[in-house]
């Protein structure tokens, strides 16, 4: 069977040259990169094993399984991991002009997603070949992958493109009597036969999410462990979000926050749907999401701060006296307004309060204003952007209305 490597080589280099720059400026000597993502961000493999990037000179990719795929993967050197328990001597080894210097090495690892189990061993693997502090460099990471290629944001064209022919065939069975559950996998149906690999990966700790949610009514308003501003009733105890077995109901708001994942990238985005026609609040809460996202969209440039956005979509709230229902409702609400977007669904940067760093070109968010009211549902929009030099450009293909249906 071919199999061939999804990134190409050139960005790979280009990638793993960035992080060096960074481990040069940060005086760090070695990077230890342990989580799937991560991987296939630096090598393009998502084998089992761990990739060791120096400072200086030629990385390698220490596979548990598959070496033989790995190859087949990835152009950096791939070699078999062989015991873990001399792992820290295969490294001394193979990389003797950092670890024979005689002063303390500082390696860096992407903490956040590592467990700490595996920390402790690791730490006990790496002490055995002298002085050593295995330290956190995940901050590195994610700045790095916040800014995306051309190659990137073409796989997540290509996920919006998926999405929006999806949704559209998916529309015509959406009627009244169906299930949130039925009508869910008449989506998931469209999006896998068009590429979707049939998960989203996120990075947050706990936090799982499988091709979105379709959310309608009461059941879309009712609060959940999910860090987003809508949770749904979900199917039970084991699955406390996204979509339940409520019947779709004429004039009750239908939240459809679907996304898509082409070659590990994703998009991200939501419609609002009715079938017959909203409440007159329900109505002017989605007229003020579409308010929202369309102020964002101008001061989505680059040198603005991440926090403004947040800032100026409160003060929309304020205004249109909706402040207590935006991004959930009481204790529940989400305390920002977009996120960045890419490998996983909860990337940097992040539109809220304190976040002062400004958008970059390359950068690529979701913006969801979306107001809860508990007892009715959830309304509200979302679209993603590249940020440009001369602004944003709106990577989602459905088109941003409200969907009224008969």
């Amino acid at each position: 069977m071919d199999i061939k490597a999804d990134v190409p080589a050139e960005l790979i280099k280009q990638r793993i040259e960035r992080l060096q720059d960074v481990m040069k400026a940060e005086s760090i000597n070695g990077f230890l990169i342990t989580q799937n993502v991560d991987l296939y961000y630096f090598c393009g493999s998502m084998q089992t094993g761990y990739l060791f990037i120096p400072s200086i000179g030629e990385p390698t990719f220490y596979v548990r399984r598959s070496v033989q795929r790995a190859k087949l993967e990835t152009a950096i050197r791939v070699e078999e991991l062989g015991a873990f328990r001399v792992f820290g001597e295969t490294l001394a080894k193979n990389y003797a002009y950092l670890f024979n210097k005689g002063e303390e090495l500082r390696i860096a690892a992407d903490l956040d997603v590592l467990p700490a189990q595996l920390y402790i061993k690791l730490t006990e693997l790496l002490g055995t070949t002298g002085r050593c502090e295995l330290m956190d460099g995940s901050a590195h990471i994610r700045r790095l992958r916040m800014i995306k290629s051309p190659w990137e944001v073409s796989r997540i064209e290509a996920a919006a493109e998926v999405v929006a022919q999806a949704l559209s065939e998916a529309l015509n069975d959406l009627k009244e009597g169906i299930s949130e559950l039925e009508w869910m996998a008449r989506v998931e149906y469209e999006l896998r036969i068009r590429g979707h690999i049939g998960l989203m990966r996120m990075r947050g700790y706990n936090q799982e999410i499988t091709t979105g949610m379709v959310i309608s009514g009461a059941a879309a308003a009712v609060p959940s462990y999910f860090d987003g501003p809508a949770g749904g009733l979900g199917l039970g105890g084991a699955s406390p979000q996204s979509v339940s077995r409520s019947i779709i109901k004429r004039n009750e708001p239908i939240l459809i926050d679907i996304g898509c994942c082409v070659d590990g990238y994703v998009i991200d985005q939501t419609r609002t749907a009715v079938i017959g026609k909203l409440s007159e609040t329900l109505h002017h809460a989605y007229k003020v999401s579409e308010s929202i996202i369309a102020d964002s969209e101008k001061l989505m440039i680059p040198g603005t701060p991440c926090a403004r956005l947040y800032e100026a979509a409160l003060e929309s709230c304020a205004a249109a006296k909706l402040t207590d229902h935006f991004m959930g409702y009481g204790a529940d609400q989400a305390k920002f307004l977009g996120h960045g977007i890419g490998l996983e669904i909860d990337e940097w940067p992040v539109l809220a309060k304190g976040f002062q760093m400004p958008l970059q070109p390359g950068m690529v968010i979701a913006v969801e204003p979306k107001f809860t009211f508990p007892g009715e549902g959830v309304v509200g929009i979302e679209n993603s952007y590249l940020i440009m030099e001369q602004g944003a450009r709106a990577l989602t293909r459905s088109k941003a209305e409200l969907i009224l249906l008969p």
